[in-house]
């Protein structure tokens, strides 16, 4: 339950200024806790060993999240310092743009892309590298800053050294990315003046699918180490195939690997994730030290909530809708700046790459503004998924109501979810519920004693 998955599309043009973050950078950046996504640093309530099951070591029932004292005070220092960096971070990077724009940045490397001929495609493999390199070098102080949060909340493990070769990757991947988009957009805004938002967006959803399908066969081997999981856990993997089956989903054992994440962080994780021929379940090496198997498989029954709930289509479906407004609203805002300030900035048009600092700004307002609105619509699915994981584990797993309220307590101990986040935190940070809601749902949900169907898993 690490992410979300339908939520990333709703950035995709940005992918070009924000490079992809995989691994400890993802975890990082996170600006709120979501349940399976916990350190592993040692909980006074995590089991030793994750071949016990909830049958050999009986979770305490909880009542409601808590926290003593030292760790609310913590956990709350954690969510403000993550909180600030995230305003900071976006300020920030208004204010790179703006430089951006003031100083003729852009327009310095169009014209050296120009020099390279009239082919727009090698004008934009000139350009996209210099301009998505400068913007992600200056903007590496807020990237530090949050991975050093992570550090000092103990949140991560990471080395500096293995970071910031993470960071090289991500900056490869968003600059092949970057190349891509950059010259699609600038050849419809060319070839199409008014039109260009729309075609753009055509040429982005199948782009957006792709990447989905791709992600977990080729980005995230780049990061981290996968193996197969019957080779190491055969009686785990069999019980896994049981709720894979149990909800009508076709993934083979020799589709569900183990994470050695336990080399970058101190998080516990199982997901499933990918689509088609990638479809897949993961394990993190360090939830199979900290997590009992029964609430692996309360882990896991979320996540294949996402898939047989179609929340990954929707999301997708989602985002890619607000995508398309982004780009119209862009598209009529674009114009206003270049007609009023363009001059003064260098840009000649729409159609010039000049004009990408200024689209970016545009988009990056977009996107913080409409935040309040997906995370609203992220914690509609997640709470569907906690549904579906109580459910579809109901009778694979004795008293699933304790273990999953047992899971989301660990998880907020160790990942320091604070236990009363106001109502403004809730609205604009949490794409998830907060755990004290999830806690008391999975405490609460069962409609089989009352003679009731459950809603999902018939």
């Amino acid at each position: 339950m690490k992410r979300c998955a339908t939520m990333w599309p709703l950035v995709f043009l940005l992918i070009a200024a924000v490079p992809v973050r995989t691994g400890a950078q993802a975890a990082a950046k996170n600006p709120t806790p979501q349940a399976g996504n916990a350190p592993t640093s040692v909980a006074p309530t995590a089991p030793p060993q994750a071949a016990v099951t909830g049958a050999q070591a009986e979770a305490a029932p909880q009542q409601g999240y808590t926290l003593s004292p030292a760790q609310a005070a913590k956990a709350v220092a954690y969510a403000r310092a993550r909180h600030e960096l995230y305003f900071l971070d976006f300020l920030y990077g208004v204010i790179l743009l703006l430089l951006m724009l003031q100083l003729r940045i852009a327009p310095k490397f169009r014209d050296w892309a120009a020099r390279a001929g009239d082919n727009r495609f090698v004008q934009a493999v000139i350009f996209a590298p210099l301009f998505l390199l400068t913007l992600d070098v200056a903007s590496l102080p807020t990237e530090i800053w949050g991975q050093w949060v992570e550090l000092k909340f103990d949140q991560s493990i990471q080395g500096w050294g293995s970071f910031m070769m993470d960071w090289a990757k991500t900056e490869a991947i968003g600059v092949a990315i970057g190349i891509l988009l950059i010259w699609i957009l600038y050849a419809v805004i060319h070839k199409s003046p008014r039109r260009w938002w729309f075609y753009f967006w055509l040429a982005s959803v199948p782009l957006i699918i792709l990447g989905a399908i791709a992600s977990p066969l080729i980005v995230e081997p780049l990061f981290f180490n996968f193996t197969h999981l019957d080779q190491t856990q055969p009686q785990l993997v069999a019980r896994i195939e049981n709720v894979v089956q149990r909800a009508g989903l076709d993934i083979p054992p020799s589709r569900i690997f183990e994470m050695n994440a336990s080399s970058k962080l101190k998080s516990v994780n199982a997901y499933a994730t990918g689509l088609g021929a990638s479809k897949r379940v993961v394990v993190w090496d360090t939830t199979l030290q900290r997590m009992t198997q029964d609430e692996i498989l309360f882990t896991l029954g979320h996540e294949i909530g996402h898939y047989v709930l179609l929340h990954v289509a929707k999301g997708i479906s989602f985002a890619c809708g607000v995508l398309l407004l982004f780009l119209y609203l862009g598209y009529r805002f674009l114009g206003g700046m270049i007609a009023r300030w363009g001059g003064g900035w260098g840009i000649r048009g729409p159609d010039d790459f000049a004009s990408l600092p200024a689209l970016l700004l545009l988009l990056s307002v977009f996107s913080i503004l409409f935040t309040p609105i997906e995370n609203a619509y992220s914690r509609h699915l997640e709470h569907q998924a906690d549904q579906y994981g109580l459910e579809i584990i109901h009778g694979i797993v004795p008293d699933a109501p304790v273990v999953a309220a047992h899971a989301f307590q660990i998880l907020g101990e160790v990942d320091l979810e604070e236990p009363n986040p106001t109502a403004f935190e809730k609205f604009w940070f949490y794409n998830h519920p907060p755990l004290d809601e999830r806690i008391r749902f999975a405490e609460s949900y069962d409609p089989w004693s009352r003679g009731q169907s459950p809603e999902f898993v018939k």
